[in-house]
């Protein structure tokens, strides 16, 4: 799909740092719009993410329990996890999976892209499927308190109508599962020692 979005478009002027924690970077910048008229946009930089769909043998998921301070309430989640400066999105898949759940996979595929929050974070999550799971020790980061759950494509698909699962990156797991297990969506499979596929390179 091709479209002259010239009359949508802003234009960069400037940018002022607001914050620059340990996680968060906040910056406010001042933008020229398509009137000529100038604006100021705040929203958070952020280095990506990737989050995990992994499949077990008898036809469950691997998910997690997890307490959100920001929400303050534990969620139910697919694994996922920031990527590192410079990390390759699958070898950072394979890191998070591995590291909060004990799970190795023997093959993965690249469902997709998300941008769970485009009004105020660059933030862009990879979304990937793994299956061929075996199961070793995890290896938590200090700090990090975390329940690993499995649960069946319908339990899930339930969770997400009632409202039990509300995150987004998980609801947009949930739909890809679905129409990937109608055969509706296609995935392509990759050995675990496979190049990286070309889809997951950059945020």
């Amino acid at each position: 799909m091709s479209h002259d979005d010239a009359h949508l478009r802003e234009t960069p002027v400037s940018r002022t740092e607001l914050l620059k924690g340990n996680f968060l970077h906040v910056v406010r910048d001042t933008v020229r719009l398509p009137n000529g008229a100038e604006a100021t946009r705040e929203y958070v930089l952020h280095p990506g993410a990737v989050m995990i769909i992994g499949l077990l043998d008898d036809g469950r998921v691997v998910m997690e329990r997890q307490f959100r301070h920001p929400m303050q309430a534990v969620m139910i989640e697919f694994p996922a996890g920031k990527v590192d400066p410079g990390e390759d999105r699958l070898v950072c898949a394979k890191r998070e999976l591995l590291e909060e759940t004990g799970y190795r996979a023997r093959e993965w595929a690249f469902a997709c892209r998300l941008a769970p929050t485009v009004a105020y974070s660059d933030e862009v999550i990879d979304i990937w499927f793994a299956r061929g799971l075996t199961l070793g020790e995890r290896e938590l980061d200090d700090g990090e308190f975390l329940d690993v759950i499995a649960a069946t494509p319908d339990e899930l698909k339930q969770w997400c109508f009632t409202g039990e699962v509300i995150d987004c990156k998980t609801l947009i797991g949930s739909m890809w599962l679905q129409n990937v297990l109608r055969g509706e969506w296609a995935l392509s499979w990759q050995g675990s020692d496979a190049a990286p596929h070309a889809a997951e390179s950059g945020a």
